[in-house]
């Protein structure tokens, strides 16, 4: 049955390895598809693009400026450059590639119809084309420093905040030290005046030690003293009431800002997003903050001191001291239980990048006291400073695990969600006692989803994933009753991140909207607005498959994990396209020219190549055709679990009837020879050993062998000359004007022994 894939067979056979570069033509073919569209309309047939291809180095090493305003220097390059197509035709002769040579005598013979009379002409057209080519370079530098430039303005603000929150802090430390400072001088101006009053009262006693005058002018100080005294009571006063507004302030952006924004950056991080910035400043900041109001409760019990010594009415400090006392206990309380946070989310050990997935019977980390299953473990813990590196009080619990708990009787539990789609969550509980201070203090993790079977984690991720993707409440653990949709715009990021976080690179543009056509349709065109519900991602077939996105996607990653690392690493693997757009970027390409993209029909992840191949209609009548493109039978674990991808690359081939095989794949997508691509990822055969080398072993009778794949097609798939001739008269003149008969000859029977695959696509 067609599937529209070559078929293909192990088969045993051997190997070989070439090598260039280029800077400016290089750079451009790097570019997404919007900037490389901007280069295709720099170039028709008065300058091909195959020149530009073939000869892009000396292009670009030569002065075309110049050249535009010198007739001589012009002349001199034009025959040059039909020099130097010379060269690249005896290189295309000695690979045997006539469909290249007739190409590149084409191109010879126009630009000499063209600009032989007119060399400056053909200058000013390579001069204009490179300065555009550096233009659309710019543009999308460019384009890239805005988007760099967003980051970095981002990131400028936060530094700003941060610096801005830190000066609050400090501002609300300094404060709290003046009104220390301004508590002993009233302190020392109450002693002053109690001393004062006792002495005057001494006095008073002692008669004729002191005249009536010298008494009033003592009792006018002393007034005076009072005065002062209840002044600064005010001021003290005052000035811990200003403390405690601008610590109210500072604690409300730390609370419901800073420690917000910690708390969703940790959510983000959790399914794959960028690292969260660590709590050490965090801490810092709530560090200082409830140190102050620590200070202030002292300060206020020192003003209770100071009023059982010495009170009056109204005294300031009677008046106020249980409103501060209620208010900074109040803030001191809030900052407390604000502090005691989750600081890493519960975690298997063995799927350490899956957080928030536990599977019962499984170890995992987390600090914890637990209510719908039983705890196997220690599930109490004494916070101390031991387990922190950085003098906080921590307890980390590593030895938990999960066990359902068994109801008597009939289950009568069962919700409508299923087991993947049950959020459950995990608390922390401890006390911070104080003398004269209890406070009680409870914290809970992210939800959960608890699994039973490692088959459910995909499952169990895709709820995870959906959930810290759309919600910031921690305790709605019935999101799944009636889950909200999510913006394409918002869904690609987390859909990227899957993969950055496994490997070192996540996913384009293109690649992205590849995808959102897949979710959402053809007509979508991956607009950023459209909304997907949580069927469609997770639960939903898609297309005529029968396996939803989520699952796919899910294979293709660990296809990529266990087999394709490196090649995704490095950018080898275009991944996500569809057939069409594949077509369209290979049918200008060189024949030969191959990408890699992932198999849009198994579940399980499976990788295929895509090759372009000249016609040979092209060959016989040397006028374009429709190239043909070949893709083979997807690749799974099963296969490279045998033999790596590269390896498969470098020695597949394609044969029909008893024609030699031959290997089809030259140039990586856009034009990276293949051993350039991926010949560090060869495997190294080892070394024979000598034939003198008596300490080596003995010969075991067998002679080795080596895996390679081979797609074999029927020779009636083939195109061959039959299909083709005869030629009408004009043509064979037109072909004979150009090529040697004798060539002709070669060219027919070549046709008649090269295997060469038709398209197989299914009608």
């Amino acid at each position: 049955m067609c599937n529209g894939y070559l078929g293909r067979q192990l088969f045993i056979l051997f190997l070989l390895p070439p090598l260039f570069r280029m800077a400016q033509w290089y750079q451009l073919q790097q570019l997404d598809s919007k900037f490389l569209e901007q280069v295709h309309q720099l170039y028709d047939d008065s300058f091909p693009m195959e020149i530009r291809q073939y000869l892009a180095q000396w292009l670009e090493n030569q002065d075309w400026e110049h050249a535009a305003n010198n007739v001589s220097f012009a002349t001199v390059l034009f025959h040059d450059l039909l020099s130097q197509l010379d060269d690249q035709f005896s290189r295309f002769l000695i690979e045997n590639n006539f469909l290249l040579q007739h190409n590149i005598r084409k191109s010879k013979r126009n630009l000499q119809d063209n600009f032989q009379e007119d060399p400056i002409q053909m200058a000013m057209i390579i001069c204009s084309c490179l300065k555009e080519e550096r233009k659309i370079l710019s543009s999308a530098r460019l384009s890239n420093q805005m988007e760099v430039g967003s980051i970095q303005n981002t990131v400028i603000g936060m530094l700003d905040k941060q610096k801005e929150l830190d000066a609050e802090v400090k501002g609300v430390k300094n404060h709290v030290i003046d009104v220390e400072q301004d508590i002993k001088t009233l302190e020392d101006m109450q002693d002053e005046y109690d001393f004062k009053c006792k002495t005057l009262q001494n006095r008073e006693h002692e008669s004729n030690s002191t005249s009536q005058e010298e008494y009033k002018k003592e009792q006018m100080h002393l007034n005076k003293m009072f005065l002062s005294l209840d002044l600064k009571r005010k001021e003290v006063v005052n000035k811990i009431v200003q403390l405690l507004n601008a610590t109210e302030h500072t604690q409300t952006a730390l609370i419901n800002e800073e420690l917000v924004e910690w708390k969703r950056r940790q959510q983000t991080a959790c399914i794959g997003g960028p690292p969260n910035a660590c709590l050490d400043q965090l801490q810092n900041w709530f560090t200082i903050v409830a140190e102050s109001l620590q200070q202030v409760r002292q300060q206020l019990k020192k003003l209770e001191e100071l009023e059982q010594k010495f009170t009056y009415d109204p005294d300031p400090i009677t008046k106020n001291k249980q409103v501060l006392q209620d208010r900074t206990h109040s803030l001191f309380k809030q900052l407390i239980q604000s502090s005691f946070v989750v600081e890493r989310q519960p975690c298997m050990p063995t799927h350490p990048q899956r957080p928030l997935v536990l599977k019962t019977g499984v170890q995992f980390t987390v600090k914890l006291r637990f209510r719908k299953f039983n705890i196997l473990g220690t599930s109490t813990k004494v916070m101390n400073m031991e387990e922190s590196t950085n003098g906080s009080l921590a307890a980390e619990f590593r030895h938990l695990q999960l066990k359902e708990q068994k109801n008597a009787g009939s289950r009568t539990n069962e919700g409508p969600l299923i087991v993947t789609e049950e959020l459950h969550s995990l608390s922390f509980e401890t006390q911070l006692c104080q003398p004269g201070l209890v406070i009680d203090l409870e914290t809970t993790s992210l939800p959960i989803v608890v699994i039973s079977n490692v088959s459910q984690l995909p499952s169990g991720w895709a709820s995870i994933l959906w959930f810290n993707m759309l919600s910031t409440d921690p305790k709605n653990l019935s999101f799944f009753l009636n889950p909200p949709y999510a913006k394409w715009s918002k869904l690609s990021e987390v859909l990227s991140w899957q993969f950055s976080s496994v490997t070192k690179r996540g996913l384009n543009a293109d690649q992205l909207s590849m995808l959102g056509e897949k979710l959402l349709g053809p007509t979508s065109g991956g607009s950023h607005d459209c909304l997907i519900p949580w069927t469609r991602f997770c639960k939903e077939n898609i297309n005529d498959k029968n396996f939803p996105f989520w699952l796919w996607i899910e294979g293709i990653l660990e296809l990529i994990k266990k087999h394709l690392l490196c090649l995704w690493n490095d950018g080898c693997i275009m991944g996500f396209i569809s057939k069409e757009k594949e077509r369209t970027l290979l049918k200008d390409q060189s024949p030969g020219t191959f990408l890699l993209r992932f198999s849009e029909s198994s579940r399980e992840g499976a990788i295929t190549f895509t090759w372009v191949e000249g016609s040979q209609i092209e060959l016989v009548l040397l006028s374009p055709a429709e190239p043909q493109f070949h893709s083979v039978e997807p690749y799974t674990k099963k296969e490279l679990s045998a033999v790596t991808f590269p390896d498969i690359i470098r020695n597949y081939k394609v044969m029909a009837a008893e024609n030699i095989p031959e290997n089809p794949l030259r140039f990586l997508y856009p034009d990276i020879p293949k051993d350039n691509a991926f010949g560090k990822y060869y495997s190294r055969p080892k070394e024979a050993p000598e034939p003198m080398d008596l300490d080596s072993p003995k010969g075991n009778g067998y002679i080795k062998t080596e895996l390679i794949s081979v797609s074999e097609v029927h020779p009636s798939r083939l195109q061959s000359p039959e299909n083709l001739l005869p030629m009408s008269p004009e043509e064979f003149d037109e072909v004979s004007r150009m090529v040697d008969p004798a060539e002709i000859d070669t060219v027919t029977f070549r046709l008649f022994q090269d295997s060469t695959v038709e398209d197989s696509r299914c009608s």
